[in-house]
């Protein structure tokens, strides 16, 4: 960009800005790579992920019920 960058906006913007750009290309890059591991499960190995995620949301869905309850019960104490 160099020449093009406008006077008013400073250097940390800049800077930011090509580090959210690489950022962005790393995880993209990431992101293809486990899209790619994906599709190459069998069906037997998706259905068993497909059941752990499913596992998976409901502990965290009963995690968040029950710090809530606790988030409730200590601000009922005070």
């Amino acid at each position: 960009m160099g020449a093009a960058r406008h006077e008013w906006l400073d250097f940390g913007f800049w800077e930011q800005l090509e580090q959210l750009e690489s950022r962005h290309r790393r995880v993209q890059s990431e992101h293809h790579s486990a899209r790619r591991r994906l599709e190459r499960l069998t069906p037997r190995e998706a259905e068993e992920l497909e059941q752990a995620w499913q596992r998976y949301c409901e502990v965290i869905a009963e995690l968040e019920r029950t710090t809530a309850a606790f988030e409730t019960l200590r601000a009922c104490s005070r």
